[in-house]
């Protein structure tokens, strides 16, 4: 049976799709599964070896919509679910089934603070697209594969770090959903005196090192050895995502925004200490089968704003991050201090 998958964006989407892509390869009888996604998560998909073929949109929906219909598909499961996934469905003209992104829902709590969501995981919600086919849960977490050649030697960091440190994902699509500078450099003060590793994209790299120049200068300042002995090291932009993935998965333990890096951490089993913003958990999308503990500023009436994010706090006062208290319970440290 050849199926379909549709989801165009994002990483962390697409990541929170493997177990359906899991669960159609290993359950359906015969089953030969295809990903349809955009140009920049093809590299993302190809190392999953439940993937037959990836299919991107490299030219227009027709051009795309043809190639699929030469593949001659039995079935399209949709995660995605939006007016672009729905014209490839009418235009192939085979069975599927989507996901329900329950958008009334999310609209409720976003405009009136209404909660109707369900207390249940989007990837649960994905499962369900595809339990016509015969799937089920099959009890595991996410999928993530780091292709041969992108996994980062402990060695090429700085001294010190081979012994542990924590990585710490600054980055997110939208600004509402990161800390602010003075708050990540509380973090970091918190976190030492453990080695830390900060993961996001280039433009997350000056950022770090204004935390770094801070952590710095508060480390000359200070006569306390826990900020004395801190070290940080830059790995925002200078790493590939199937390396930030690496260095996610060999961290004692993760500190992530509502971001994909968070799913990538969940999907090696870390633990994770997810700081969250405009958005809230009851939208589904926390940490999947991993220990994790949720920061947040419960109680704010204007929380949450959005269920994707804004560049800037609509109400001017960003209290969901700058109210943030950090308090991080953290695990012991490994030689005992």
């Amino acid at each position: 049976m050849k199926i379909l998958v549709l989801r165009f964006s994002s990483i962390g989407d697409i990541v929170l799709t493997t177990p359906v892509v899991r669960a159609l390869a290993q359950q359906v009888p015969g089953a030969e599964v295809h990903f349809a996604t955009k140009p920049g998560y093809r590299s993302l998909l190809e190392p999953n070896p439940y993937i037959a073929k990836v299919h991107c949109l490299t030219g227009s929906l027709g051009e795309l919509v043809e190639a699929l219909k030469a593949e001659r598909f039995d079935y399209i499961v949709d995660l995605h679910n939006n007016l672009r996934t729905r014209l490839i469905k009418l235009r192939l003209g085979v069975k599927s089934s989507s996901f329900d992104k329950l958008n009334w829902q999310k609209w409720l709590l976003v405009n009136f603070k209404i909660d109707k969501l369900p207390r249940v995981h989007i990837v649960q919600r994905y499962l369900a697209a595809a339990a016509p086919l015969g799937v089920h849960d099959d009890g595991k977490g996410l999928d993530y594969f780091i292709p041969t050649g992108q996994e980062v030697a402990l060695a090429t960091l700085p001294a010190g770090f081979a012994t542990g440190y924590v990585a710490v994902a600054i980055g997110a699509q939208h600004a509402t959903k990161r800390l602010p500078l003075g708050k990540l450099i509380e973090l970091c003060e918190r976190l030492a005196p453990r080695p830390i590793v900060l993961l996001g994209g280039p433009e997350d790299a000056p950022e770090a090192e204004l935390v770094i120049s801070a952590i710095r200068f508060l480390s000359e300042k200070s006569h306390s050895n826990k900020v004395v002995q801190s070290s940080i090291h830059n790995g925002c932009g200078r790493y590939s995502l199937h390396q930030s993935a690496s260095l996610l998965r060999q961290a004692d333990f993760v500190v992530s925004h509502d971001t994909g890096l968070m799913h990538i951490a969940a999907a090696f089993g870390k633990e994770i200490f997810s700081v969250w913003g405009n958005t809230v958990p009851a939208f589904g999308m926390y940490p999947y089968r991993t220990e994790f503990k949720v920061l947040e500023v419960e109680g704010l009436s204007c929380r949450p704003c959005s269920k994707i994010g804004f560049a800037k706090c609509p109400q001017g006062h960003f209290k969901c991050m700058r109210e943030q208290t950090l308090n991080l319970e953290l695990p012991p440290l490994r030689d005992g201090r």
